[in-house]
């Protein structure tokens, strides 16, 4: 961290009382100290950031973080505060402020940041250190890692190693665990749980080695450590990776939130394995990613079900970012070009610099190049998350042919299942020593792509696509009734888990049919779009209109959840759903069910899977599509201020003092 920090960076007398004042305060010593650019544009990053999750600490601290276009160079800016500023953590206010700004996809550099900086942040001292500095330059020496190692350990320290060696000279060594952590970002909540669950093993006086698994790379634990383990622990969102090193072990296997909130109870699970003998069914073929238990999706003998959604979450996680880059090219061209745009002649042979129809049919067919990797890219990344990167050549290839036979988007799930399951099946196979290095980039590759291709272009392509093309024909004749009880599922799932597996199964039904758009799938995604709208919108209103049923974190939640709601975001929610569950979601869902039947009912369409209120131009009939988003919001907002003002009052009628929307709330996420 030698270079992320300077004196300049350092203010130990924040007068901030916000954490928007806060960010920018720090980040306008950013700016001067020329590692920011676009101070606006940057602070508009770091709202986006947390809105979708609080990033205070327990103990007093916030790290409020972001990529940025704006960042010239990983940077880190640290801010005391005396009154202290409400980040959302369960514990209160944070003191100890720290922005940390990294480039646009510098995801190595950006895990660095945090990682280091949240390894350090667990040490009391650290922290005790920062509170008492009374020089900038000295502060910032400390959070770089440059403060002078103690010649002797303190005297306690030296008594607890003394006991810990005479100990294990006893043979009462300690209970050993490994763990591994790793979420879809591989960014704060990968290292918090690392964190969380080492500082648990300190108190409980068990030893644990975290293996954290981020988004760029991770470093193997060491063999001899796993096999010196008592117990495993992974708690992780994505597939673990070399499952196989783990096997003979008792295995807890939940998610990475887990992880972060309750590690003492998972170590002493952990323990309780040991003694029982409990064993992980982990076998050799779980080279790679393979099966096994781990599933990513908390629980230690996971059922199919779960695996399979885990499964389908990691292709359309990788789908997303092709459907809103070609999809929002291709709403542009209709807006520039006409629908008609569409029909263009190729613009590598007819392209005209001055006429605004050939600029048209260029983001036209960009889009569409970009749209017909859709299906490759989600078989091969369902297959990838079966069984990692020897999967990824036949997912892609079994995709490809799911668009020859014309089977769509079902036959991209299917190929992609078909690939994981192959590779998964040829990976159990023994093979000798020798043929162990070119299993995964040919032999695996080469026999999973000929099976695949054969049961999709022979088995099941054609059936596939019968079925697709009777979907998409059921979808064109939806209307009156059935058209309106659809639209309130799609409504339900939007907004159950505000970005979660509902949701994305939700929006990936709808993203599918503009592939090959008709009147049925362009009024699906017209109605999922509204829906998503719906939950961000009423929160920001909710807050406006009843203030006191909310902490002052989620009323700045609320001042960014309308454009939040308004761009289709809508994680912009989550914050109030984590914060008060059993009120909010039953409301949005609501909400959204009114907004998905309405806007069926109304006939609503939408040409682009993306954009929110800005592709208002490209929704037929647009007045009444509004007119759906507002009614579901309302539904939505008066729900949620009736169940929240109940609430309130129960505890007023039964005569107890002092209770507000803010401490309510808090009583709320701890329970």
């Amino acid at each position: 961290m030698s270079e992320l920090i300077t004196a300049e960076l350092v203010d130990l007398d924040l007068s901030a009382t916000t954490k928007d004042a806060a960010a920018r305060s720090l980040a306008e010593r950013m700016v001067a100290a020329h590692r920011v650019t676009g101070l606006d544009g940057f602070l508009a990053d770091v709202a986006a950031r947390e809105a979708q999750m609080p990033t205070g600490l327990d103990g007093g601290i916030g790290i409020p973080h972001c990529r940025s276009e704006h960042v010239t160079a990983p940077t880190l800016a640290f801010g005391r505060s005396a009154a202290g500023i409400d980040f959302g953590a369960a514990d209160g206010p944070a003191d100890l402020i720290f922005l940390i700004a990294a480039p646009a996809g510098a995801d190595d550099d950006h895990l660095t940041i945090l990682s280091g900086l949240a390894r350090r942040l667990m040490d009391p001292e650290f922290t005790a250190a920062l509170r008492a500095g009374t020089d900038p330059a000295a502060v910032a020496a400390l959070i770089r890692g440059e403060e002078p190692a103690e010649e002797h350990a303190p005297e306690e320290e030296r008594a607890e190693d003394t006991e810990s060696e005479t100990a294990e000279a006893a043979g009462s060594a300690p209970f050993r665990i490994v763990a591994v952590t790793s979420c879809p970002t591989g960014i704060a909540h990968t290292y918090m749980a690392a964190e969380s669950l080492a500082a648990a093993g300190r108190a409980e006086g068990v030893e644990v080695t975290v293996e954290t698994q981020g988004s760029a790379g991770f470093t193997k634990l060491d063999p001899g450590v796993i096999a010196a383990a008592d117990a495993v622990i992974w708690a992780h969102d994505v597939e673990v990776r070399e499952k196989a090193r783990f096997r003979g072990k008792p295995l807890v296997d939940v998610g990475v939130k887990a992880g972060i909130n309750r590690p003492a109870e998972l170590i002493a699970e952990a323990r309780r394995k040991a003694e029982r003998g409990e064993v992980a069914a982990v076998s050799e073929a779980d080279d790679a990613t393979g099966s096994g238990d781990g599933d990513g999706s908390g629980g230690d003998h996971a059922h199919f079900g779960v695996r399979l959604r885990t499964y389908l979450m990691s292709g359309v996680s990788y789908m997303v970012p092709f459907v809103a880059a070609g999809g929002l090219l291709i709403a542009l061209s209709f807006a520039i070009g006409g629908y008609e745009i569409a029909s263009a002649k190729s613009v590598a042979d007819h392209f005209v610099w001055g006429e605004a129809d050939s600029w048209a049919a260029l983001l036209n067919q960009i889009g569409s190049a970009a749209f017909a990797f859709l299906v490759p890219v989600l078989a091969g990344y369902i297959a990838y998350g079966m069984a990692d990167r020897p999967a990824l050549v036949p997912g892609f290839v079994g995709g490809s042919i799911a668009l020859t036979v014309n089977a769509g988007f079902l036959g991209g799930l299917v190929a992609g299942l078909l690939a994981g399951a192959v590779v998964m099946a040829i990976q159990r196979v023994p093979v000798h020593a020798t043929l162990r290095g070119i299993m995964p980039v040919l032999v695996i590759p080469l026999i999973a792509s000929a099976v695949v291709g054969f049961l999709m272009f022979i088995v099941v392509g054609k059936p596939i696509a019968s079925l697709q093309n009777a979907l998409t024909d059921w979808l064109n004749g939806l209307s009156g009734s059935n058209a309106v009880i659809l639209g309130v599922v799609l409504g339900l799932m939007m907004c159950f888990d505000m970005g979660g597996p509902l949701n994305k199964v939700a929006y990936a039904f709808a993203v599918g049919g503009l592939a090959d758009p008709t009147d049925g799938s362009l009024k699906v995604m017209a109605a999922v779009m509204a829906a998503g709208m719906v939950p961000p919108l009423a929160m920001a209103l909710a807050t406006t209109v009843r203030k006191k049923l909310f902490t002052k974190t989620e009323r700045e939640n609320g001042r960014a959840a309308w454009v939040l709601g308004a761009s289709f975001i809508t994680e912009g929610a989550i914050p109030f759903a984590a914060a008060d569950p059993l009120r909010v979601i039953p409301s949005v869902m609501a909400g959204g069910a009114v907004t998905g039947a309405l806007s069926m009912a109304f006939g609503a369409t939408l040409r682009a899977p993306h954009g929110g209120v800005f592709v208002v131009p490209l929704i037929g009939e647009p007045f009444l599509y509004l007119l759906a988003i507002a009614a579901g919001t309302l539904v939505a907002t008066a729900l949620v201020v009736l169940l929240k003002g109940a609430r309130r009052a129960a505890p007023d009628a039964a005569g107890e003092k002092g209770a507000t929307g803010s401490d309510d709330s808090r009583v709320t996420v701890a329970a």
